[in-house]
């Protein structure tokens, strides 16, 4: 993993960038991202606690087909995020476009879902959105982010911005998915009958 030092504070704070919310041990762990673009520049990796089931994470996750969930006024071209989820975008399938430029490559049902984005102006991106059981009803949610940078003065730029851009965008939109599945989560059990 890179690191880039931040004038005047120490390792530990320009770690953050990289590794936000996660583990060591989330770090070791096996991602389908890294088989999906090999030999890259760059290793991100971000992680939320949800206090809500893996499948109702997942599901959520599911509506990253048509909306970025960060903050819409930048990448989503002013348009809301849908707060309900919509029916029919858990029927995935290989090939489906999300969050605009990237492509699904792969899933596993309540697990993981995986994008990539290739050969565009800022290099290729792959991602892998992983569900894991925390507890008897939560769910962690961790990503990693692998980055192949473009060459020259681009790619040289995007090692030192891209990962604290990235940190800012997708601790919004896992903070934002993760609200959406607690609230589904309480929702769902206040309509369960009374025993």
């Amino acid at each position: 993993m890179t690191s880039v030092a931040v004038a005047g504070g120490a390792e530990q704070w320009s770690a953050v960038a990289w590794t936000w919310g996660t583990t060591p041990a989330e770090r070791e762990l096996a991602f389908p991202c890294d088989r999906h673009l090999p030999g890259t520049s760059e290793a991100l990796f971000r992680a939320v606690d949800v206090n809500a089931s893996p499948g109702v994470v997942f599901r959520w996750l599911c509506q990253l087909r048509v909306a970025p969930y960060s903050y819409d006024w930048i990448d989503n071209f002013g348009r809301s995020s849908p707060r309900e989820l919509t029916p029919g975008l858990d029927a995935l399938a290989v090939g489906q476009r999300a969050m605009g430029f990237f492509t699904l490559v792969e899933f596993e049902r309540d697990g993981h879902l995986t994008f990539l984005a290739r050969s565009g102006p800022l290099g290729d991106w792959a991602v892998t959105y992983r569900v894991l059981a925390r507890g008897e009803r939560g769910a962690r949610l961790v990503v990693k982010l692998v980055v192949r940078y473009p060459d020259g003065l681009v790619g040289w730029v995007l090692r030192r911005v891209a990962p604290w851009a990235d940190l800012v965008m997708m601790r919004k939109q896992l903070l934002t998915l993760a609200g959406l599945a607690e609230a589904g989560e309480a929702s769902r059990a206040r309509e369960l009958p009374r025993r």
